[in-house]
């Protein structure tokens, strides 16, 4: 009987040191998969923050000290200069207020448009929704380059050329098949019981929207909003084509003029591409919560 007990602890004990050591392996395990992990997200974030870095270096050199060799990648001296000069040497501040301008009324035309095709296509019941939304995704597989001569042709007969239209009107009429797309998705996670019981209190189909949908939307209405900001600051392929008057030149278009024939002034170009970098940065940090939610809770459900 005692020779039992004995074998019995005995397996017992070593049972016991087995699950320890399978503990301790299994910590150390997701200890080493977490630092790789880590590291291997380090050095993808140094990667991706290499040419920031070296923008901004590049703004506070001498021209002389641009390429040489071996690159410093802290300048020596340090030119402020190169700021006040970028912002002086073209008109910074027209091309500041016509980007406003642009990016500004843009945005309203895609969140106000996009929202209300997303609604349609996500709460209501029409004949032929869902052939046209399929219609609707298979325009993203288009690629802008094929409709820049029917659209250069329609707004040229409007007379809009060397005008902001052509880079404000379109975005009121759909604002874009991915934003729409994002949005519907979004709309499709909000419980359609809300939308009956605001029916039951009066409200219409545009109440229900206004009241109900889109307060529930804040982290898609986000993400589409800085999507719609960063594409429109950014824009350079459509300002260049409609554009032709300097006082009507967008920030895109106004960091062209740094570039000249046969020299370019780097050390300005990279000042003046911080500088309008700025806003985009500033926006991100602040409703990146927002933007990153919409993104997470979109196709849930489909």
């Amino acid at each position: 009987m005692r020779a039992v007990i004995h074998a019995t602890v005995g397996r017992a004990t070593e049972r016991t040191s087995w699950l320890r050591e399978a503990t301790v392996n299994k910590r150390y395990l997701r200890s080493a998969q977490l630092t790789l992990t880590y590291l291997v997200l380090f050095v993808s974030g140094v990667l991706v923050m290499l040419p920031f870095v070296w923008m901004l270096s590049t703004s506070l050199k001498e021209p002389g000290a641009i390429f040489a060799y071996p690159p410093a990648w802290i300048p020596d001296p340090v030119v402020w200069a190169n700021y006040p000069r970028a912002l002086t040497t073209v008109p910074f501040a027209t091309f500041f207020l016509n980007t406003c301008i642009v990016t500004g009324t843009a945005l309203l035309g895609t969140l106000l448009s996009a929202t209300l095709a997303a609604y349609s296509f996500s709460r209501l019941r029409w004949p032929g929704r869902d052939v046209l939304f399929f219609v609707v995704l298979t325009t993203l597989m288009l690629p802008h380059q094929v409709t820049l001569i029917p659209q250069f042709i329609i707004f040229r007969e409007l007379g809009w050329i060397d005008t902001l239209a052509p880079l404000i009107v379109p975005w009121f009429f759909g604002g874009g098949p991915f934003n729409i797309f994002l949005l519907r998705q979004f709309f499709l996670t909000i419980p359609e019981e809300l939308d009956d019981a605001a029916r039951i209190d009066g409200c219409g189909l545009l109440g229900v929207y206004w009241r109900i949908v889109i307060p529930q939307a804040t982290p898609a209405l986000a993400a589409v909003a800085i999507f719609a900001f960063q594409a429109r600051w950014n824009e350079f392929l459509t300002p260049l084509i409609y554009i032709h008057s300097r006082e009507r030149f967008t920030l895109a278009l106004g960091l062209r003029l740094f570039q000249e024939q046969y020299w370019v002034d780097w050390s300005g170009l990279m000042a003046a591409s911080t500088v309008v970098m700025l806003p985009i940065l500033v926006l991100f940090y602040f409703a990146q919560r927002y933007f990153i939610q919409g993104i997470v809770f979109t196709g849930v459900k489909g």
